[in-house]
């Protein structure tokens, strides 16, 4: 396996950062920062990836035949995808609040939020 994974991890997130720097649009940003969040679910699988694992059903092997993929890095990947999912509904509701108050998504033309 290697560093592929890693690499594609990181790949992913550099590609969301330069757009969530580069965006000129909230909603734009925000799917840029669900995108970063994506590269973690990357991460994720490929610190718990075992070769020829198995699903880590203990009922159906006995103890030292296959070697089975981490449990725990599931849950945090299963945790991730619903935190990130929560993130963005947010994210996009405060959106829509911002549009209808300042009529823009723009961040720049946002001059009634600095202090």
């Amino acid at each position: 396996m290697g560093m592929w994974p890693y690499l594609a991890a990181g790949w992913v997130l550099l590609i969301a950062l330069y757009g969530l720097v580069t965006s000129r649009n909230l909603i734009h940003a925000v799917g840029c920062l669900a995108v970063a969040q994506s590269s973690t679910y990357l991460l994720l699988m490929a610190v718990g990836y075992r070769k020829n694992g198995t699903a880590p059903v203990y009922s159906d092997l006995t103890p030292g035949t296959r070697p089975v993929v981490d449990p725990v890095v599931q849950a945090l990947a299963l945790t991730d995808v619903v935190v990130g999912a929560t993130i963005t509904a947010l994210l996009l509701a405060l959106t829509i609040q911002l549009r209808k108050r300042h009529h823009t998504v723009d961040p720049q033309a946002l001059t009634g939020l600095r202090g």
